[in-house]
């Protein structure tokens, strides 16, 4: 057995499939001193019991990237090796009972087919061919992949580990992580056979990541289900049939019933994902065992019932098998599914490779995306959707965990809609004046934990969440956003925003130092400006509101959701030694934003401010006799304010607002009125328009970019791509008759019969009354007029490329007013 070595670049801690993947890809990249440390054998965790289902299947982009990465990796995985593996690729049908749900497989599809991959649409006839012994009433279609399959879960491992071996890496297992220390700049290990320094440190501990992160005074936000499979015995008509065939069924799943079916040599393996669902190690009477490796939890039979018989009406020879054993092993979850792949907030050189629910399937994928983070500190694709800084410190309180971990494992195939939101733990974070908007009817969605409304509405609206479950355009909120934003248009609307991401930068030099961050100009004081910040490859990282007080006194504003990501990005380029000051204010403050032509008239009543100062200022006034800073701007695209002031505060300068408001024509309006009104503005949605799969010249920045001034960050390269010439560009599309739907994140854009780019954000402009779509486009297409067409769950529809980014008031004369 290896010894635990003094020193190594990268410690890794956990050998399940995704620490042993990490340590593999990390070795492939050539950083070959690195160790993984496993307390028991390889496998030992969830990797051992898991079912190795391999699906490319996913309605993220970036989750569905690492899913085909891993599907291509494990096909050459053993030849490269040298270690034999079992991976069948069989297929996959996936099954729809209604029309939503063919909608979300014809967006999949086309996604899949941007990725390479030959995802189909069938109906019954090829269901039946691909199929036989399926019974098909009731089903509306389904979706056929054929790069799905299995692979044994260990033996995976095992290449991944005889692989990262070969090219110079160590495993030491039997060694369990006992406590970590910072000193001098590196990471100290402790194990029973010794301590280990390093420069870099991976949580990869599967469902004892928790455990782990507390190490490093990481609450990491995890919770443990548990998940059953069933086995069943030997079918002779399955037998039968698969000999004549020469191969194995697709694997079946039944995703608006829950549950998949895969044949298992000549038996079945039947997986549901149940409503009513346990979790297990989450309270004082039921703590992690010490050691819980290769252990299962007992049988649980009558909660998979129903799903058992459901699954015997549509497949009628599963009725016929006896069961041959149960499984049922802990499968961590985070709170919203998604693993956690990348920087361990607020701890240097430290990642996160953990809280996998699919790991096999996802663990090539996220082997890959954690070596680009250690060796390169960036990755090919933007992966915010695993990212841990997603969740602040909330997400980690225990009822939070678990009460969103069952949540998301009960609609494990649930449709993500986009006007639903999960019930759930909500509540979290509440405005000042929480309690007036829903008194007015606001239908709340939830921000990093702030609860914000979506829209509000009036006594007789059907606010169901039954009502939300459609991706068309026309429910219930439709008529209501409209009556939002045509208030917001032509008298004035109030939108609580509380939770922006807010930090004070001041000291000496903190103009200069900014200014070697973001692209383009550092405000003077008294005025706002938008910073653009990118990196090495001239990526877009982020986009901050920059406030400048004073010379070297300034906020930075930016998205809720960026609270962590966006500090973090700033601390990391602080200068080592430095007097400037950085501080997380965003609790501190809340917001609201006044909009509209009338909201010049409502602050008059009420506001010492000077109501003539310019778009892009600021000024500190007060309203009834409470301090507050008045910022000239406006998201919404109609003269107005953002009314920024401190918590205790809020609910006095709401209410003057309000009561001088309501002799002239003011409304609240909600997060969805907001959407419409940036998108005929062609304003960028952080995560969604701007994002490291795109440069700051991919996005249509350009006027952000002083290419005169000092060296910045990501100049080099953006320069290179300037000269070279950039591929493709934003654009903003107005749909000829989009149908009932607008376009979705990731639709596929169309000339002729060639894929040309890809949507970033679509909805309904109800100022001009249109369908709009932000998007990439090939830059020899963002010619205004030029005719294409945007593929929205299967169909295509024509688009015609606008003159400019904005299809309303292009030359802002009302946001100037």
């Amino acid at each position: 057995m290896a010894k635990v070595p003094p020193t190594a670049r990268v410690v890794i801690i956990g050998g399940g499939a995704i620490g042993v993947s990490s340590l593999y890809h990390l070795a492939k990249a050539g950083w070959t001193d690195c160790v993984l440390l496993e307390k028991n054998e390889l496998t030992s965790g969830s990797t051992w019991h898991a079912a190795g289902n391999v699906p490319t299947f996913s309605a993220s982009w970036s989750v569905m990237n690492m899913q085909r990465y891993s599907t291509e990796l494990y096909r050459g995985l053993a030849a490269e090796t040298g270690y034999p593996m079992n991976y069948h690729v069989t297929g996959s049908l996936r099954l729809a009972h209604t029309e939503e749900r063919m909608r979300e497989f014809r967006r999949v599809r086309g996604m899949g087919r941007y990725q390479g991959m030959e995802i189909e649409i069938v109906g019954e006839n090829d269901i039946r061919s691909r199929y036989p012994f399926i019974e098909t009433d009731g089903l509306a279609g389904a979706l056929y992949d054929p790069s799905d399959g299995d692979i044994d879960p260990a033996q995976l491992t095992q290449a991944l580990a005889k692989g990262a071996r070969d090219m110079g890496a160590t495993i030491v297992r039997f060694c369990p992580v006992t406590g970590v220390r910072r000193d001098m700049g590196e990471w100290v290990i402790t194990t029973p056979d010794g301590e280990i320094r390093c420069e870099y440190v991976v949580n990869a501990a599967g469902y004892r990541a928790g455990e782990v992160g507390r190490m490093f005074g990481r609450d990491v936000p995890i919770m443990v289900m548990s998940h059953q499979y069933i086995l069943f015995e030997e079918i002779p008509e399955l037998k039968a049939w698969s000999q004549q065939a020469g191969h194995k069924l697709p694997l079946l799943r039944d995703v608006d019933t829950s549950w998949y079916l895969r044949q298992e040599k000549y038996g079945m393996n039947l997986g549901p994902y149940e409503k009513g669902c346990r979790a297990h190690w989450a309270s004082p009477d039921d703590p992690m065992p010490e050691d819980f490796s290769f252990q299962l939890f007992p049988d649980d039979l009558d909660r998979l019932e129903w799903y058992l018989n459901d699954a015997a009406e549509r497949i009628p020879i599963l009725g016929t098998a006896g069961v041959s054993k149960v499984i049922n092993g802990p499968i961590p979850y985070a709170p919203d599914g998604n693993p956690l792949i990348g920087p361990m907030p607020g701890v240097p050189n430290a990642f996160e490779a953990c809280v996998f629910t699919f790991g096999i399937a996802q663990a090539g994928g996220a082997g890959k995306v954690l070596a680009e983070w250690v060796t390169e500190g960036r990755t090919e694709w933007d992966m915010w959707s695993c990212d841990p800084r997603r969740f602040t410190a909330f997400a980690s309180a225990p009822d939070y965990a678990v009460a969103k971990g069952m949540e998301v494992y009960g609609h494990e195939y649930a449709i993500h809609f986009p006007r639903h939101t999960w019930p759930a733990a909500r509540n979290r974070k509440l405005s000042p004046i929480h309690d007036r908007i829903a008194d007015l009817g606001a239908q709340f969605g939830a921000y990093n934990g702030w609860e914000r409304a979506n829209w509000y509405a009036a006594p007789g609206d059907d606010i169901s969440e039954a009502s939300t479950q459609t991706f068309r355009r026309d429910g219930p909120w439709q008529e209501r956003i409209r009556e939002e934003c045509l208030a917001v248009r032509d008298a004035a609307g109030i939108l609580d925003l509380p939770g922006f991401s807010r930090f004070r930068l001041q000291g000496d030099g903190a103009r200069v130092w900014l200014s070697s961050l973001i692209t383009g100009v550092v405000p003077k004081p008294g005025r706002i400006g938008l910073g653009y910040f990118a990196d090495d490859d001239g990526r877009i990282v982020t986009e901050m509101s920059i406030m400048a007080l004073e010379e070297d006194f300034f906020f930075l504003i930016t998205a809720a959701a960026a609270e962590l990501h966006d500090f973090e990005w700033l601390q990391k380029h602080l200068p080592e030694k430095t007097e400037l000051s950085l501080k997380n204010m965003t609790e501190a403050f809340s917001c609201q934003i006044l909009s509209g032509p009338n909201s010049r008239k409502i602050l008059a009543e009420i506001c010492d401010g000077d109501l003539s100062l310019p778009w892009l200022s600021h000024q500190s006034c007060r309203i009834a006799d409470r301090w507050l800073q008045l910022v000239r701007v406006s998201f919404a695209g109609e003269l107005g304010w953002e009314i920024h002031t401190h918590m205790a505060d809020t609910p006095s300068i709401f209410d003057a607002i309000w009561e001088a408001g309501q002799g002239h024509g003011l409304k609240p309006f909600g997060m969805f009125a907001l959407d419409s009104l940036r998108l005929e503005k062609g304003y960028r949605a952080w995560k969604q328009d701007l994002s490291t799969d795109y440069t700051i010249l991919q996005g249509g920045l350009d006027r952000f970019v002083k290419w005169d001034k000092p060296d910045f960050k990501g100049k080099a390269a953006l320069l290179k791509e300037k000269q070279k010439g950039v591929t493709k560009r934003f654009a903003t599309l107005v749909l000829d008759n989009p149908g009932e739907c607008d376009a979705p994140y990731m639709s596929t854009l169309w000339h002729g019969e060639k894929i040309v780019g890809e949507t970033l954000s679509g909805g309904w402009g109800h100022r001009v009354d249109k369908s709009l779509a932000l998007g990439m486009l090939r830059s020899d297409l963002t010619e205004p007029g030029t005719r294409v067409e945007v593929e929205i769950f299967g169909e295509r529809f024509a688009a015609t490329v606008q003159p400019g980014q904005a299809v309303w008031d292009p030359t802002n004369e009302r946001i100037r007013a």
